[in-house]
This record gives C-alpha cells, structure tokens and sequence, in this order.
C-alpha cells in the first residue's frame, strides 16, 4: 500500500486525504492544532466537511514526525502561512517528494508555493497541485480534474500515477509558472466577480471582467516566461469559471459581502486578498497593465470606494480587443 501525507487539516487538506485513501493509499494527515486533531481523531469527522467521514486509511496526528517515511507529501497549508510552516519543518521534509496545493503568492517575497518550497529544501524538484476542484467535491467522490505540475518530467508522471484515482483525474505539465499563476490569480478575479455582483451589476458584467481578468491573467504570466496553453487549461482558465461562478468560492463570496455592502465571513481563509496586493506590487515593478487586480487591491485596503474603482475601470480609454 502506498504511504501519503497530508500536512494540514483544512478543508482542502482533509478532501485529498479522503480521496487518496478512497483510492488505495494510506494516509497521514497532519494539523497543527493538538485539540482539533484528537477530535478528528475520535470522531473520524470534521466540521470543515459536514457528512464526510475519515476513512479507516487516514491516521490523524498532530506529531510532524509521522510524516518521515512515505512516497510523498501533499502541503496544504494556506499561502501565507507557508513560508512560516517550512522554516519550522523543513528538515522533516527533505527527504520525500513535496507537491505544494497552495494557491497564491508570498505577500512578503512575491514567491510562489514551489519556489518557497525549493527555497527551503534546496535539491528537490517541488510539484504543484493546482486547478478547479472544490474541497466538498473531492472528500465525495465527484468527478474532480486538476493539474499536476512539475519541472521534472519523470518525477511529474511517477506522482501523477500515484495521486490519481478513480475520481480525480491529473493532468500533468511542466509548466509550474503558469499553473502557480493561473491558481493565484483567479482568485482576485474571483473576488472582484463577487464585487460585480454583490453590487447587482449582473451577469452581462460579470462575463466581461472575467474575459478581461483573464488577459491580465495571461499578461502577467507570459511576462514570467509561462506558456499561453497552460493558462488556457485546468490550472488558469478551469479554475477561473469555476471560482467566479459558484458561491462555493471563498474569494467570491468575500467579493459578494464587499459589493453587498456588508461585512465578509470573519475567519475565513481568503487566499485572494493578499495575492491582490502582491500580484498588483508585481505588475507594478513590472511594467505590467492589470487594471483590475489594482483595483481590487484598492478596494480591498479601504484606499477606493467599490463605485470609483467601477467608474475608473469604465473610463479607460476605448482599445482593440
């Protein structure tokens, strides 16, 4: 039987370890709070996936030590608290393959996941699991495609093998630039579609920022030497209908309370908030047109009124598509 880890016990974190043991593996699924461990333990539930239950495959620890041995480990710690996570546990992790499932970018580096990771735990070839896959979805059994995406071709298709079951499908590249872009950035486009239409502009609006979010997508991704196709696939394009559509979607529903004019849901993780902001620091050193992610920046920070930031988008001047 395959040995896999999870680190960290999140919603997402606790659906892959569902769904691996659901296709054969033996799991380790590891959170960092002691308390909320040994009750997953005890009731084989947990309150971020109402209805599921643990598999008898999935052992629960709070002991970073567990994860020693085994074909790989899955980190599916949130963006900003990675950095923290492998400067405290990077010398358990040198020694097996590492496929980050975050999504974003360093607020205080501009990094993203596998460049953190590489950072860390200098030698290894870090992968990537990244794409449409919501994490009620996953722990159920639903049909679920994603990317996997690593530099290295052969260890690529070893883990794309291993992690792949019977209901979620991988699909491989090489192309980790583009699949971390394509992850990070949906998320501020999902926050500002729920902007357009917690503030009733409808439908018609909605279509037109994520066509337009798509091409700041692409720009900025193309400047950092990833391929257009990858932006086009699961991990850029898949996730972004999926992310500006369902009120599933953390970053749309913050966007919605914000268009709505009220408070978002305190204590949950947005990944979308700060990527605006370090993706707008980004295209500014860059040289890089991202209209919208700077004004969901602005908006986001207090600095523009939600009806500026929608007036200032309007009145650029009129261009070829």
């Amino acid at each position: 039987m395959t040995d896999l880890a999870v680190l960290g016990s999140g919603a997402f974190g606790t659906a892959l370890a569902v769904a691996l043991a659901q296709g054969g593996a033996r799991v380790t699924l590891w959170g960092r709070n002691p308390a909320l461990v040994a009750d997953m333990q005890r009731s084989r539930t947990t309150p971020r996936l109402p209805g599921i239950m643990l598999p008898e495959s999935v052992s629960v620890s709070a002991d970073i030590d567990d994860i020693r041995t085994g074909s790989g480990a899955l980190i599916a710690v949130p963006m900003q608290q990675l950095a923290g996570f492998l400067a405290a546990h990077a010398g358990t992790l040198r020694s097996i393959p590492l496929i980050a499932c975050a999504k974003g970018i360093d607020l205080a580096t501009g990094l993203g996941p596998t460049a953190l990771l590489a950072a860390a735990c200098p030698g290894i070839a870090p992968a990537l699991l990244t794409g449409p896959g919501f994490a009620a979805d996953i722990a159920a059994g639903l049909p679920t495609a994603l990317t996997l995406a690593c530099r290295d071709p052969d260890l690529g298709a070893r883990l794309q093998h291993l992690l792949s079951t019977s209901t979620l499908r991988l699909y491989r590249s090489t192309d980790v630039t583009g699949a971390e872009l394509g992850g990070a950035l949906k998320n501020v486009m999902a926050i500002a579609a729920g902007m357009v239409i917690g503030a009733g502009l409808g439908d018609s609006a909605r279509a037109a920022l994520m066509t337009r979010g798509y091409a700041e997508m692409l720009r900025l991704a193309l400047n950092f030497g990833a391929r257009p196709e990858t932006l086009a696939g699961l991990s850029g394009l898949g996730d972004l209908i999926l992310t500006c559509t369902s009120a599933h979607s953390r970053n749309f529903r913050h966007g919605l309370a914000i268009g709505a004019g009220q408070p978002p849901d305190a204590g949950v993780t947005v990944e979308g908030v700060a990527t605006a902001h370090a993706a707008a620091a980004l295209a500014q050193r860059r040289g890089i047109d991202m209209p919208i992610t700077t004004m969901v920046a602005a908006v986001l920070d207090g600095r523009m009124p939600l009806a500026d930031a929608t007036g200032a988008l309007l009145s650029r001047p009129l261009k070829q598509e």
